[in-house]
C-alpha cells in the first residue's frame, strides 16, 4: 500500500497527515502522540477513527499540524484520519459518517470590522 496524504481543518488549525501500513505509531510534529497531547481526552479524539474502524494497530501516521489551539489541532487530525480511513476502505464511510467524524466544523473567530469595537459590538449610538 502506498502512502495516503490527507488534510483536515478545524477553526484555524490545519493538519496534514501521511498514513502508511505499520504498527499503530502516531507521530505529531516529530513527537509521539502521548508527548504532544498529554491529556487522555485529546489522545482519544485522535485515535477515535481507528477505534471505530478497528484499525488501531494497522497504520502508522505522520502528522504536520499548525495553527489554532490544542483542541482544534486534535480535531483537525481526527478529520484527516477519518478521510484517510474512507480512502482505505469505502465501508468505513458508513461507520464514520453517523458519528460526525467526516463533517468539517467551520466555526472560526469572526474578524473585527473597521469602525467597530469588536466583530459585532458597536459603539453606543448618541443622538446628541
Amino acid at each position: 500500500m502506498e502512502i495516503i496524504h490527507k488534510i483536515g481543518r478545524r477553526k484555524t488549525a490545519v493538519a496534514r497527515i501521511y498514513v502508511s501500513e505499520g504498527s499503530g505509531n502516531i507521530t505529531i510534529n516529530k513527537k509521539d502522540l502521548n508527548e504532544y497531547f498529554p491529556t487522555a481526552t485529546l489522545q482519544y479524539k485522535v485515535r477515535q477513527p481507528f477505534a471505530l474502524t478497528s484499525n488501531e494497530e494497522n497504520f502508522d501516521v505522520k502528522v504536520n499540524v499548525f495553527g489554532g489551539g490544542i483542541t482544534g489541532q486534535a480535531e483537525a487530525i481526527r478529520l484527516a484520519i477519518s478521510r484517510a480511513m474512507c480512502e482505505v476502505d469505502a465501508e468505513n464511510r458508513l461507520i464514520l459518517k453517523p458519528e460526525g467524524l467526516l463533517t468539517r466544523d467551520p466555526r472560526m473567530v469572526e474578524r473585527k470590522k473597521f469602525g467597530q469595537k469588536k466583530a459585532r459590538k458597536k459603539f453606543q449610538f448618541s443622538k446628541r
